[in-house]
């Protein structure tokens, strides 16, 4: 009996499956023969934009639109691609970060806030519908921006610097969102919006935060700007920074030479403001002009307005000095230095940290982003043996460094007939020149190992602390010099035993490249080398305290023998 149920169970799931089988083909059969039907199961199943369109919508994330707008990888320096009219700089090389020393009385005198952007992505709809709605606002086609006064508006491309007429534009306006002019990613957004907040200290109300929504592939599609409290009455906010500004610039402005009224400002802003990290909108130049009270930021902004109104190129840098830092460059005559007003304005205040070069300060200021591409400082002073100058002869080659990833060097091969001119020769495809570069060959470091000789020697001769020295490479040494101070196989060649001659234990190094002509380069280091204080003093401590506990043992010793 139980055998007769249970192949009657089997033969019902046998007939279903058959029934179910027959019935799909069936069906198969009917939208087949009927394409009406077929449409209509579609739509559905799909809706009206139909399976595929259904497909490229719902498909996985990982698909890539190819004319999307996707972010591109940023620089070494973390600058978006697309935004930088050249990757080429001034020839400024920054300094090793974790080699930075701060002095006690200066340590923590910073409050540096960088440009921060608030970024939303919207779905396709959603910024479909925003774009369509949303105007430009004022677009800045009108503008123009002197290349000595606004450097970084002059670091852009077109399309960026046409965003950043724009954000100009409405800041001046007080509007808060508009569409942007030109096709540009969040992150790309970020550089402009701080290329127009670090040229423009005169734009106090403008906030270093702002908003951008944009689509999944980046596109932003809305910028909002963000305005502090002086927005709220900016007649008045501007008439109260005027009238101080001008109880500088009245004074500043009798003096003689640009020299005297940098002087003249930098003393009248100590004397003016006081360093507060709890001062309000510290990252403008309102808080140290009118409110007295600033970090950082605000000394920067405020000594950056009050020069550029003394008609004298100053330059907002930022950067890192144990922590987020601002400081200024300012250019007086034809040559750059920076000034650094915050670190000045100590008890007593100093002049330190005024019109110093690059050099002056490898071991204690760092650039970061887009100030590196701001001018090299140098006053001049650092020497060759001979007491030549920098300055003396020769042409500076703007954005020639020393690659941080070069590539290998090329096979020079030496064809000595394609020129016969006395003191030179060829190699590869460059003419080598020592007339045309002004040299004789009892000058020139010929191979790498002779340029380590040669940096070893004068690096020790001019013992340590900060110190600079120069030397002559062909072109083929300057790219096994690249390599190997893109590696680090340059502090093997000679740093490390130059540190161990003079007995220190630290480091920073800047090299500046001049071309010379004739394929041959003077190479300028600018080397700080120290020790650790705190260390040396608990070793002195600890040697003097095991020197105490000799001689009081020593002590004993002999009591104990008198006793005896």
């Amino acid at each position: 009996m139980l055998y007769n149920k249970d192949m009657r169970i089997l033969k019902n799931i046998f007939y279903t499956i058959m029934i179910i089988i027959m019935l799909v083909c069936a069906a198969g059969l009917i939208v087949a023969l009927s394409p009406g039907l077929s449409d209509t199961l579609s739509k559905l199943l799909y809706g009206e934009e139909g399976p595929e369109a259904y497909m490229e919508k719902h498909a996985a994330v990982d698909k890539v639109d190819e004319n999307a707008v996707m972010e591109a990888p940023a620089n070494s320096q973390g600058i978006a691609a697309g935004v930088l009219a050249s990757e080429e700089g001034a020839g400024y090389v920054a300094p090793v970060r974790s080699e930075v020393n701060l002095p006690d009385k200066v340590n923590g005198k910073s409050g540096y806030e960088s440009v921060n952007g608030a970024n939303e992505m919207l779905g396709d709809e959603q910024a479909d519908i925003l774009g369509e709605s949303l105007k430009t606002g004022e677009t800045g086609d009108d503008l123009t921006f002197d290349r000595s006064m606004y450097p970084y508006y002059h670091l852009l491309n077109a399309k960026m610097q046409h965003i950043y007429r724009q954000i100009y534009a409405n800041a001046q306006a007080l509007n808060e969102s508009f569409a942007p002019v030109e096709k540009v990613t969040a992150d790309q957004l970020k550089h402009v919006f701080e290329a127009v907040y670090n040229d423009h200290p005169e734009l106090f109300w403008l906030d270093t935060g702002y908003s951008c929504k944009h689509r999944a592939d980046g596109e932003c599609v809305e910028i909002t700007l963000q305005y502090n409290r002086t927005a709220q009455n900016l007649a008045q906010s501007k008439d109260e920074f005027e009238k101080a500004a001008k109880s500088i610039l009245n004074n500043a402005s009798a003096k003689s030479t640009d020299e005297d009224k940098e002087l003249y400002v930098h003393n009248a802003l100590i004397e003016k403001a006081d360093y507060a990290t709890s001062s309000s909108m510290n990252q403008s130049a309102y808080s140290a002009l009118v409110n007295g009270d600033t970090v950082c930021a605000g000394y920067a902004r405020a000594f950056q307005y009050l020069m550029q109104q003394l008609n004298i190129p100053c330059y907002y840098c930022t950067g890192y000095s144990g922590e987020d830092h601002a400081w200024n460059i300012v250019r007086i005559g034809d040559k750059f230095y920076n000034v650094d007003v915050t670190w000045d304005d100590t008890n007593p205040a100093t002049v330190d940290y005024f019109n110093k070069s690059d050099a002056e300060l490898v071991g204690t200021h760092v650039r970061t982003g887009m100030s590196v591409y701001l001018p090299v400082c140098g006053d001049g002073s650092e020497t060759e043996g001979e007491g030549e100058s920098y300055l003396d002869g020769g042409n500076v080659v703007a954005g020639i460094t020393l690659n941080p990833n070069p590539t290998q060097p090329l096979d020079w091969v030496p064809d000595d007939e394609k020129d016969k001119r006395p003191g030179t020769f060829v190699s590869g495809n460059d003419i080598y020149d020592l007339n045309a570069a002004g040299l004789t060959e009892d000058m020139v470091q010929t191979t790498l190992k002779k340029y380590y000789a040669n940096c070893l020697k004068q690096m020790v001769d001019r013992g340590s602390g900060q110190k600079a020295f120069s030397n002559v490479v062909p072109k083929y040494v300057l790219v096994e010099v690249e390599k190997s101070y893109g590696t680090g196989d340059y502090e093997k060649g000679y740093v490390n035993e130059a540190l161990k001659k003079l007995e220190m234990d630290h480091f920073a190094i800047q090299i500046l490249v001049r071309d010379l002509g004739g394929n041959y380069y003077r190479l300028y280091h600018n080397i700080n080398t120290w020790n650790d204080e705190k260390e040396e003093t608990e070793e002195s401590k600890e040697t003097e305290e095991s020197k105490e506990t000799d001689e009081t043992k020593e002590s004993n010793e002999s009591k104990d023998t008198n006793k005896n």
